[in-house]
């Protein structure tokens, strides 16, 4: 003996308790032809199983229905009496046919709700459940529901593909309307948290019930007129949805793109009822499509119903075929006719005769086979099966949990350890036809045991969107950031609600919707757009710039110039202009100048290894021998004095030897120091990210800033030295005092160097290597014109005054 708990009318006549006389029972009303048809698909599996020779054979299968109105109460009362069987019996018997008729499964309830009640109730007596309808994951809980198990997978992947589908779409701001029940509540519990997973916000979410008030229904359309999303998730069970449409087109609720559970999505009622078509391209899940021979013939076959006289079969064939039995006063029903018990379906179109259900048909179909199948094995049958063996319900659910098999149809039926059965789904659209009636199109399937990746397959070119558009409508609370950007949310709001932020520079972002921004590699950059990170242009002062070729230009005319100098010195060498002086010291101080000027040509071109020691090391070698030669000569300009004082023998101490060794030393000194600096930390090339933000700067860096401020500082000393010398000696009586020639280059010299330091410091980039040539030059043109042009002048355009007496201040007056 098999139970069925179906739901034959919808709804029952509220009424109000005194407690003082017992309840009455419910009266039902508005018959639900779904609930009919379940059951009907109950009584065509057992039919055929019992005609059947290979299962069960010489075993028949009996059955108990009851009708739960859709009430909870009512649907636990109805398992009570099947679990409890037939108490009373007319003798004591051994025999297994007149023992209790205790049931060994129960078929239903179609709703979440009623069959958590029902599986609670019935789960210390480990009868097993088979729901067809009841999608709800909490029933997944095996602690809390042992015996309860399905033919329709759990919401939890519905939920889950759901979300996948708006994520699919674009859509990242939607409103949600579910059922106020433990199928809505939780269905919309997991979708909220796929979604939140995925990104997506929901503006509201309501709850509604079929008997809810008109108050709370304006409410929800209040709140929906009010928003700003454009899509709805309805997880809602059909006759909630069918209670919401009517009340949606008289308010106008349109231009919304649905997206709707397995519940209504399918239910070609549900679309009936929508005559202004205000769900058209509406996106959802159904159960897969399929097919069960004989079973749309043995549902709509309802004479064997006629030779009943129960309440409740009068008041379904009147229903079915709009007509009344005992029609005493035919003019007071109006137009309805009177029932002859001989009609047949011919030409009626209603929900019975509506077969778009046959997968949640072929659901309960295969629940009363996985029983059966179960008790074949229990009964251990194979041509006759062992009718001594008393079946109890607890067996049956472990051999039940077990089954593994395929129908006629080549359907495989099995159920996880959850008592799930596989989750697989078929993505339909309603899109209207030229007769105006909607066509559920398949457009996509949801296959839970893929990849993740994988699991959602769409075919976007047949979609039709709310209002028959083709084109994907938008519902976002704020419009992509663009790549380049970064999102900034709204205080208070949901993360959909964000401003778009540029990247700062240096900073890139190369995705749409990028939360934050990436730094670029230090030799990179971002480019204008901030959507991608550039090579850094690499500085340095080149040949090829206008600046460098003007410093290389300069360089080489002061080396020209130098040479120039050098040749009028070498032709007029024995003239008395060059000789005075010791005109060793001048060729080694021209010698010196020619490499000052050189040396800046290092300072140009790519900075390397070898270069950056090269431009430092002779920079200050070739200074410090000019200093050393301008200090020789300007000792030599105080000793000669000293020399022509009575009794003066100074002259021997500093000769042309001394003055060698002098210079020698001075340039020694220096070379010491270099090579000391060179030995312990000598420059080298640096690529410097900190100066320009967007530039690498190729520069030499000083390695030892002590060495490097040591070479400068000896430089300095030495050019003082000079300096003061020279000054002291300025007024020496002679018609050509060199003294007062080097005092003035060295006040030069000292001068560009002095406001060298500050420029350097403050100079970016190339522009302070630019800053240290133009002080090279600067300072080696100051030394060639004050101590040489003026007696290249005389060489060549005063050559009378070349001579020893003028020099020596003794030419006769005119």
């Amino acid at each position: 003996m098999m139970g069925g708990i179906f739901t034959f009318h919808s709804n029952w006549k509220n009424r109000r308790e005194n407690y003082i006389d017992k309840p009455s029972p419910l009266e039902c009303t508005s018959l639900n032809f779904r609930g009919i048809q379940f059951a009907q698909a109950m009584r065509f599996a057992v039919e055929e199983i019992n005609n059947s020779t290979d299962l069960l054979p010489a075993i028949s299968l009996g059955y108990k229905i009851y009708d739960t109105c859709g009430s909870i109460a009512r649907g636990v009362r109805a398992a009570l009496a099947l679990a409890n069987g037939n108490e009373v019996t007319s003798a004591p018997s051994n025999t297994p046919c007149v023992r209790p008729a205790q049931v060994l499964a129960i078929m239903g309830e179609q709703s979440s709700s009623p069959c958590m009640a029902i599986a609670t109730v019935i789960g210390p007596f480990h009868i097993p459940m088979i729901s067809h309808f009841a999608t709800c994951a909490c029933l997944s809980d095996k602690t809390k529901y042992p015996s309860f198990l399905r033919t329709i997978p759990s919401d939890y992947y519905q939920s889950r593909a759901l979300a996948l589908l708006v994520k699919h779409f674009g859509w990242t701001w939607v409103g949600a309307i579910k059922t106020n029940d433990d199928y809505g509540i939780n269905g919309m519990a997991i979708f909220t948290e796929t979604a939140q997973q995925l990104g997506i916000c929901l503006e509201y979410s309501v709850s509604v019930f079929r008997t809810d008030p008109p108050e709370k229904i304006q409410k929800i359309i209040d709140i929906i007129k009010a928003s700003t999303s454009k899509v709805i998730v309805a997880f809602l069970s059909h006759m909630d949805m069918d209670v919401l449409i009517p009340v949606f087109s008289h308010h106008n609720i349109t231009g919304y793109q649905w997206l709707g559970s397995e519940s209504w999505i399918f239910d070609s009622q549900t679309a009936k009822l929508d005559r202004h078509h205000i769900l058209d391209g509406s996106i959802g899940l159904s159960i897969p499509k399929a097919h069960v021979s004989g079973m749309r013939e043995f549902i709509l076959d309802v004479k064997p119903l006629n030779s009943t006289s129960t309440a409740f079969f009068t008041e379904f064939y009147e229903s079915l075929f709009s007509c009344k039995f005992n029609q005493s006063n035919p003019s007071s029903s109006g137009n309805q006719r009177e029932c002859t018990g001989h009609e047949d379906l011919t030409g009626v179109h209603n929900s019975f005769t509506d077969m778009s259900l046959m997968p949640i048909f072929n659901n309960v179909y295969k629940g009363v086979y996985a029983v059966a199948h179960a008790l074949h094995r229990v009964l251990g049958c194979n041509e006759t099966c062992n009718n001594k063996v008393q079946p109890d319900p607890f067996t049956i659910l472990q051999h039940t949990r077990k089954i593994h098999f395929k129908t006629k149809e080549g359907d495989e039926v099995y159920f996880n350890e959850d008592g799930d059965p596989a989750a697989k789904y078929e993505v339909i659209n309603w899109q209207p036809t030229e007769h105006g009636v909607v066509d559920f199109v398949t457009v996509g399937l949801y296959d839970a045991s893929l990849p993740s990746d994988k699991q959602l397959n769409l075919n976007n070119k047949s979609l039709i969107f709310a209002q028959n558009s083709k084109l994907v409508p938008a519902s976002v609370c704020s419009e992509m950031c663009p790549p380049g950007t970064r999102k900034v949310l709204h205080k208070g709001k949901p993360v959909c609600c964000f401003d778009c932020i540029r990247c700062a520079e240096g900073e890139i972002s190369n995705v749409t919707d990028s939360v934050t921004c990436v730094q670029c590699h230090p030799e990179f950059w971002s480019n204008e757009r901030r959507d991608d990170c550039v090579k850094k242009e690499i500085e340095f002062l080149s040949y090829e710039e206008i600046m460098g070729a003007l410093l290389t230009a300069a360089s080489l005319f002061g080396t020209f110039t130098t040479a120039f100098v050098s040749l009028i010195f070498f032709k007029n060498r024995n003239s008395p202009i060059v000789r005075a002086n010791n005109s060793e010291l001048s060729f080694l101080l021209l010698f010196s100048l020619t490499l000052c000027f050189l040396c800046s040509l290092s300072f140009i071109g790519q900075p390397s290894e070898w270069s950056c020691m090269l431009r430092h090391t002779a920079f200050g070698i070739t200074f410090v021998l000019c200093m050393s030669c301008i200090l020789g000569k300007t000792i030599v300009v105080l000793m000669a004095f000293r020399a022509t004082l009575p009794g003066s023998n100074v002259m021997k101490w500093f000769g042309p030897t001394q003055q060698r060794l002098s210079v020698l030393a001075f340039t020694l000194i220096q070379i010491v120091i270099c090579i000391i600096w060179l030995t312990s930390s000598p420059p080298f090339p640096l690529k410097n990210f900190q100066e320009l933000k967007d530039k690498i700067i190729l520069e030499c860096a000083l390695g030892s800033a002590v060495g490097y401020w040591a070479v400068l500082g000896y430089i300095g000393i030495l050019a003082i030295l000079c300096f003061i010398l020279a000054f002291l000696a300025r007024k020496l009586p002679d018609n050509f005092n060199e003294a007062k020639f080097i005092t003035f280059s060295m006040l030069i010299f000292c001068a560009v160097w002095i406001t060298f330091i500050p420029a350097y410091v403050s100079s970016p980039g190339k522009f302070s290597v630019a800053v240290e040539i133009f002080a090279i030059l600067a300072s080696s043109f100051g030394l060639l014109f004050c101590i040489f042009i003026p007696k290249c002048y005389i060489i060549l355009l005063k050559p009378e005054k070349n001579t020893k007496k003028n020099m020596m201040g003794k030419t006769t007056p005119n």
